[in-house]
This record gives structure tokens, C-alpha cells and sequence, in this order.
């Protein structure tokens, strides 16, 4: 929701509080090819209000979820985190090992 495209070109959204693009991280083991980008997202995020996200590790996320402000997100080795479908995040620290399991 961040951008639209406008007859081949893209246009930011003029819902966005920012008239710059949001500083993305993301580490390079997990997110490096593009198909291992794209299995750790089970939709693309709102990023709407998002200023910065630092994501690294093994962490994946759901459908549904909205980043906000700023979001570092840090799976330690070994650790996953999977940031549950419909999560907002908001100006937060995500770090360790965070599995949410469907029963």
C-alpha cells in the first residue's frame, strides 16, 4: 500500500505522512535471493507509516501484518521468529526466539 502504479509508473501512496521511502535492512543470508525473500512473507507488510525496519536472521512474517516507525527485528543464530499474521508493530525491538504455533 505503499506505492500504486499509474499507468506503468509507481506513485506513493498520498495516505503517507513522509514524502521519502522508508530505510529498509534486511540481512543477507535469509533475504539475499529473491526466492528466499519472497517465502518469508506470507503477504507484503502495510508499510504505510513504516520510517525504518532492520530485520536479521531467520525471521519470517505473516499475512496481515503492518510495520510501523521504527522495527528492528534480530533472530540470533540458531533462533527463528515469525512475526504472527495481523501483528501491528510499532517503534519496536523484536530479538531472541519468538514461534507462535497454530493447534
Amino acid at each position: 500500500n505503499l506505492y500504486s502504479l499509474d499507468h506503468g509508473s509507481l506513485i506513493m501512496s498520498p495516505k503517507r505522512m513522509f514524502p521519502s521511502t522508508p530505510l529498509v535492512k534486511l540481512g543477507e543470508n535469509n533475504f539475499k535471493k529473491v526466492s528466499a525473500f519472497l517465502s518469508r512473507f506470507g503477504s507484503i507488510p502495510d508499510l504505510l507509516e513504516l520510517d525504518h525496519i532492520t530485520v536479521s536472521g531467520d525471521v519470517t512474517f505473516g499475512k496481515g501484518v503492518s510495520l510501523r516507525g521504527t522495527v528492528i527485528i534480530i533472530a540470533n543464530h540458531g533462533d527463528r521468529i515469525d512475526i504472527p499474521a495481523g501483528a501491528i508493530l510499532e517503534n519496536k525491538i523484536v530479538s531472541g526466539n519468538l514461534r507462535i504455533l497454530d493447534h
